[in-house]
Parts: structure tokens; sequence; C-alpha cells
């Protein structure tokens, strides 16, 4: 059976998205990069919201650009090699192997997923992510904290929901990023 894993990166003040610009630094620096490669080259399938899939997508041709450093072609190759689904009403086709459409979010449907998985799973985006933690599928919570205050934007944990988690590992970076891996009680 595999674990739900949500992990973003948000800023020191929770927000996965900032409601101006981006998130701050810390992400972009190769050892993080690399830490993050081993953290999910197991995972066997993401879950996405389009805009996240949107995103995530260059990662389909990100090795055939020239001049990446080898953490980016290593992460470019676990994550056309594990499973996507996406979730979107209005998305008509995928640009990536191994990529369906699920029109709506069945909380039934992940669960059976999960049981029948030999690998972990990613639900990544926090509007996605707050429909699987309020169904109570996510096993994992993987934070990924930047030096900045942004103020506002999307938060990273939905509102209207109650969370006591444990800390089960935390790591501090060079760039100033804290790693923080919490599981649910």
């Amino acid at each position: 059976m595999g674990k739900l894993v949500y992990s973003m990166i948000t800023s020191l003040d929770g927000y996965a998205k900032a409601a101006e610009g981006d998130l701050g630094r810390g992400a972009e620096d190769p050892e993080v990069h690399t830490f993050i490669n081993d953290l999910f080259r197991p995972v066997g399938t993401y879950l996405y919201g389009r805009r996240m899939y949107e995103t995530m997508v260059y990662w389909e041709t990100a090795h055939t650009e020239p001049g990446h450093p080898p953490h980016i072609l290593q992460y470019a190759r676990d994550w056309q090699a594990a499973e996507k689904v996406v979730y979107s009403t209005t998305l008509e086709s995928v640009s990536s192997a191994k990529t369906r459409i699920e029109r709506s979010f069945d909380p039934e449907a992940v669960r059976r997923l999960k049981a029948e998985s030999a690998h972990d799973l990613t639900v990544d985006g926090p509007n996605l992510a707050a429909q699987a933690i309020a169904a109570g599928l996510v096993d994992e919570y993987h934070l990924f904290i930047t030096t900045s205050v942004v103020g506002g934007g999307t938060p990273f944990f939905p509102g209207g929901v109650r969370l006591d988690l444990e800390l089960v590992e935390e790591r501090a970076f060079g760039s100033g990023l804290i790693y923080a891996r919490y599981r649910t009680r």
C-alpha cells in the first residue's frame, strides 16, 4: 500500500502560492534539488490539478534542452517514469506519457489507488491537496520552507481542517531553506 504525500515549497508564513511574486529563495539550490530528487524518486504516481500539471509537464522534455546539470536531468527522468493523474474539467488532452485525465476528484478512487499501489503517491497543488486533506487521504506532509514572508496568497494547509501531526524529519540547507516532514497521527 502506498502513502499519499502532500509536498510543496512554502513561504515562511505558510503560503504555497504567493499573492504577488514568488515564494522566495532556496529551492533552486542544487543541494535542495538533489535532496528532492532522492526523496521523490520512489514515487509511483503524481496527482495534479490542471494548473500544477501545466507547470510540471515541463519535465517531459527538460532533458532535451542543452546545458542542464545532472540533478535537473535526473529529476526529469524520475518524473517521466512515474504515472500522472490530472484532475480537470477543462483540459482536453495531455502532453506527457503515462498521464491520464480524471474529470473529478473521487476520494474513494484515490483510496483504491493507494491500496493497490506498491509505491507512494503525491498530491500536488494546494487546491487539489485541500480536497485530499478534507477526505482524510494524506498520510505525510513535506514542507520546503523558504526564508521569505509573502504576506498572503494560497495557504499550504486549507482552512477549516484540524490536523494533529507528528514531526518525523527535519533538515536545514545552506540556502536557508528548511525541510520538515510530518505524518498523520
